[in-house]
């Protein structure tokens, strides 16, 4: 009978087992698949920019080249067709803004630096439409000092003010708990944002010394602590002797701390505590992933307060990954960063003299390589610029921007420098930079929900985005289901519909829309005159928090500052610094509805005087109707002979719509150069057509044609046109032209691709500026490995 009792125990703690691992790998299960759902709806695309100098002066070009990327894998991402380019202010008062195409994950562009700006250190942040989903934090961003030198400035306006001092602590995990030793980071700036040493020490409540403490790296260190009842405050002493107190975190009477140990056997030990009451046993989950991939999830009982995960970190990718503590509801309770280097690094060389004459031909042969790798496509730009006195804070490289700054908040001070020496105090030091930045670009609440949360902007696949919205004349209220039109008069035509949602709210998407422009907009042509339009400006509203640098100019360089702006001047006027491409466009280029049925050039017929008589005797495929005192058009069915619409047409004049047939009529038909038809019903959007019938002037500027007054017209710049830096050559004898070439910025490549070797050619010919120059290369390959290099070179007199 023992024997039956003893295995009928056993069965059933086998039975209670398999069913809790069961559970376990359901809910784990469970966990992975959402995280995995909520991420393929939510790509993320990161974005690096490469300027071509770090200072500029007013008049001088800004040119830039967009990598977009992958979030996960750093590989380029050709999703969005469209970037948005803006320089702002310390108020973050957008002074230069643009649009420029995207194809396959690359783009650049131009902005020439208007007059209008006062000397001082400027943001430049660059984003797509979908990135604006996410926190401003990971938009692109660095900053460029701008010199006015026609207007008075004081270089030393800026003045670094000390005694006030930013300390704050960041307890690994997130949380402290009584009685539960953590480790404790903390992070100290001054006014100008960068790090501060500084001497510190730990006190209780009873002013009893506990511990002393110091920063590492750029204000940055951590100690160990154990809360118990009271509280706790430090007290740090700075380079002049000045004493400040701050407050350390209240800790939690209950609650879950997390301690990540690694190790060189490849194992990381995560180490989650607890101080929880509860009757019956816990369990907490881990979750980790880089950047949304290399999901890893496990569940572990608390065995006394404590459960121990050791994760393999070759299942983690390369780069900042997050690790998430969650309790037994999924709720998160501990969480931080881990930072695993990466093994391979793309080695960009350059092959060039190490000097020139001026106007000389520069061949600088790049090749761009990974070790124990075949080669693969990289794709570079290359910047060469005077290495003049006037010297700016560098632009940070492509590999620590991807690897690091890029997915964490705040500004990172000298984020080269966790990359340039690889050692056991560096790989502390970075860990500290972990634990004091955070790494969000979602929250778990849209995570862990039963419905995917709507994204509220699209990603731009194939063309830009125009938003507007339509509202009451009466009261400015939101109006819903009105159809409405936006057109430009442009080359061939082309004519866009949408209907307002609830929120009167209407979008377009415009494809090769390029250039300034005149839109049109206006509403369902029979309650218009009820309506207006405002048109949302494309660029982000949202910020984020990092703070520009002081602006800083010494005045011994005054000398050299005269120098580039006569230079700067001399080439704004002796040489063209951007060409625009335009692809030369057919007078006769298609419309956006196609192939017409009907076509008639006016000029090869009878020319007559009213635009009635025109429509009357030789076009066929309309009839004009005149019904109570207004013209009608009724287009022919093709698909019915001898059958007629009931409605009116679609009619347009140079692509805009006029919704008042006796305004054609009344219009000069000597300054319209063709008449286009087409038969049938024209599905556009929500709007339908029963046919259209387009009238083209000569010059395709209206030709005088009065639109209706609701009709809102404003000027809209569209995508930037391809634009080409401009780079004189000496090969044909003109080495002694007598024109000047004082260009400081001597060459931008931005879109070199190195062929099936690794190899590329970068040609070029210098200037008439004596002195050393600068080689930046940034690039990165299709496999989604960055690199860079920086060079230099001297260039002396020609003797002629």
């Amino acid at each position: 009978m023992k024997a039956r009792i003893a295995v009928f125990f056993i069965l059933m703690i086998s039975v209670c087992c398999f069913h809790a691992y069961a559970q376990e790998d359901a809910m784990v299960k469970s966990i992975q698949q959402r995280f995995e759902i909520y991420a393929e709806n939510r790509i993320q695309e990161k974005m690096y920019v490469h300027l071509d100098r770090p200072f500029y002066l007013i008049g001088e070009t800004v040119w830039f080249k967009a990598f977009n990327l992958g979030g996960s894998l750093h590989r380029f991402l050709d999703m969005s067709k469209v970037a948005y380019f803006e320089v702002l202010d310390a108020e973050n008062n957008a002074l230069m803004q643009t649009k420029f195409a995207l194809s396959e994950g690359r783009g650049n562009g131009s902005l020439l630096i208007p007059s209008t700006l006062v000397s001082g250190v400027y943001k430049v942040r660059c984003y797509t439409n979908w990135m604006k989903n996410f926190d401003p934090d990971y938009y692109f961003e660095t900053s460029v000092s701008i010199v006015n030198p026609f207007v008075r400035f004081d270089p030393d306006r800026t003045v670094k003010e000390e005694g006030k001092y930013d300390l704050q602590f960041f307890p690994e995990g997130g949380h402290l708990v009584k009685k539960i030793r953590s480790k404790v980071a903390f992070r100290a700036t001054g006014q100008d944002g960068l790090g501060i040493h500084f001497k510190g020490v730990l006190l209780n409540n009873q002013n009893d010394t506990l511990q002393t403490f110091s920063p590492q790296k750029n204000g940055i260190g951590f100690f160990m602590h154990t809360p118990q009842d009271g509280s706790y405050k430090a007290v740090i002493t700075d380079s002049k002797g000045q004493q400040y107190e701050y407050p350390l975190p209240p800790a939690a009477e209950q609650g879950y701390t997390m301690q990540v140990t690694d190790s060189t056997n490849n194992i990381l030990k995560i180490t989650v505590s607890g101080n929880v009451e509860s009757d019956e046993p816990l369990y907490v989950y881990l979750l980790g992933h880089t950047r949304q991939a290399n999901l890893v999830a496990e569940r572990k009982f608390l065995n006394k307060g404590r459960a121990v995960f050791l994760l393999d970190k070759n299942k983690l990718g390369e780069g900042i990954s997050h690790l998430t503590i969650f309790n037994e509801k999924t709720k998160p309770v501990c969480e931080r960063l881990y930072f695993k280097r990466p093994q391979k690094q793309l080695s960009i060389e350059a092959q060039l003299n190490k000097s020139f004459i001026t106007r000389e031909k520069v061949s600088m042969e790049l090749s761009a390589t990974v070790a124990a790798a075949a080669p693969e496509m990289t794709n570079m730009s290359v910047a060469i610029y005077l290495s003049d006195s006037i010297h700016a804070q560098p632009q940070q490289d492509i590999s620590s921007y991807l690897w690091l700054t890029s997915d964490l908040r705040g500004h990172v001070e000298t984020p080269e420098y966790y990359f340039q020496n690889t050692s056991r105090e560096t790989d502390q030091q970075l860990d500290n930079l972990m634990l004091t930045h955070g790494w969000r670009k979602f929250r778990w609440e849209n995570v862990f929900v039963s419905q995917a949360v709507q994204a509220e902007y699209l990603p731009e696949y194939d063309g830009h985005f125009i938003h507007a919205k339509i509202l009451n004349k009466a009261d400015d209220s939101p109006v819903k289901g009105v159809e409405a039109f936006l057109a430009a008069l442009d080359v061939p035509a082309r004519l866009y519909a949408a209907q307002s949602d609830e929120n009167g709210k209407v979008m377009f998407e415009v494809r090769k829309f390029t250039g300034p422009k005149e839109i049109t907009l206006q509403a369902d042509h029979n309650r218009s005159t009820a309506y207006r339009f405002e048109v949302a400006s494309p660029f982000s509203k949202q910020f984020s928090a990092v703070m520009l640098p002081p602006f800083y100019f010494d005045k011994t360089l005054e000398n050299q500052l005269l120098t580039r702006s006569i230079n700067m001047q001399t080439a704004n006027a002796f040489q063209p610094t951007v060409f625009t491409q335009h692809k030369p466009l057919s007078s006769d280029s298609l419309a956006f509805f196609g192939v017409p049925d009907e076509k008639y050039m006016l000029d090869d017929f009878t020319r007559f005087p009213t635009m009635e008589e025109v429509l009357r005797e030789y076009v066929r495929g309309i009839l004009v109707r005149k019904s109570q005192k207004e013209f009608h058009f009724r287009m022919v069915d093709k698909l019915l002979p001898n059958t007629f619409y009931k409605t009116d047409p679609l009619i347009l004049l140079d692509g805009i719509p006029v919704f008042d047939a006796d305004k054609i009529i009344e219009f000069d038909p000597l300054k319209v150069k063709k008449i286009e038809l087409m038969n049938a019903r024209y599905y556009l959007g929500p709007a339908t057509f029963t046919g259209i019938v387009s009238f083209s002037t000569y010059q395709n500027d209206l030709a005088g044609f009065e639109l209706d007054p609701d009709v809102l017209v404003m000027p809209y710049e569209g995508i930037q046109a391809e634009r080409e830096f401009y780079s004189p050559k000496y090969d044909s004898g003109n080495a002694a032209s007598r024109i000047p070439d004082f260009r400081n910025l001597l060459h931008w490549a931005p879109d070199v691709t190195t062929d099936a070797s690794g190899k590329a050619l970068v040609e070029f010919y210098t200037s008439d500026q004596t002195g050393k120059y600068d080689v930046i290369i940034q690039g990165i390959t299709s496999g989604g490995i960055p690199g860079s290099k920086k060079l230099s070179f001297e260039v002396g007199k020609r003797n002629f």
